[in-house]
Order: C-alpha cells, then structure tokens, then sequence
C-alpha cells in the first residue's frame, strides 16, 4: 500500500509563491508517475500538473509559466512550486501517484492520493 502525504499549503498574499511536497511511502517511487490535483469549493476535481517517472511533465493552461512540478528520486517526493500565485488558485490540492510509465491528466488514472493540503490565496 501507497501512502501519500502533502505538505506545504498555507495563506499568501496573491502574487506570492508557495511551494508544496508529497512524500511517497515506497522505495519503489521512481517507479510512479506523480500528479497534483486541486478542488475549489463548490468544484470538481480538477487537473494541475504530472511529471512521468522519466521526468516529462504536463500542466494544465492556467498554470503554465507559474507552476513547475519536479521530483527528487532519492528523496521519493514530488513538488509543486507555485509562483505569481491569484485568488482563483484557492483550493485544496492533491498528490497523485500510479506505478505506470505514462503521463496522466485524468483522475480515474490513478491509484493512490494524499488527505490534501489548503491553499488560500487572498486579494
């Protein structure tokens, strides 16, 4: 079994950087592809960034150019640097993880997720 556990999220000002970490469980982590996932209230879950376990990554257009996620093989964690943060990027955000080779936006892709951490941006 796959523990995930984020860490990271808090208050800032907009325009602020936060940056966020999952610690994965196994030692097998450089065997996953990683994601993060965030859900504003009264939303959906929705689809913010995936680094393969190659180091492709993906992100989605609203945080092109702000987000940046990475990962640390030997520390089995995956972050999520948030820059040039806006009010709409309030919401709880998610890690991800599924032992698979691809790249992966959707949800149902994958198998393991954290409790989630809050990200509050104010105006």
């Amino acid at each position: 079994q796959v523990r995930l556990v984020e860490s990271g999220g808090g208050l800032v000002q907009a325009g602020g950087s936060l940056r966020l970490s999952c610690a994965h469980s196994r030692p097998t982590f450089n065997s996953y592809a990683m994601g993060w996932f965030r859900q504003a209230p009264g939303k959906e879950r929705e689809f913010v960034a995936t680094i393969a376990r190659g180091g492709s990554t993906y992100y989605t257009d609203s945080v092109k150019g702000r987000f940046t996620i990475s990962r640390d093989n030997a520390k089995n964690t995956v972050y999520l640097q948030m820059n040039s943060l806006k009010p709409e990027d309030t919401a709880v955000y998610y890690c991800a993880a599924v032992r698979a080779g691809g790249i992966y936006s959707q949800a149902s892709s994958y198998d393991y997720w954290g409790q989630g951490t809050q990200v509050t941006v104010s105006s």
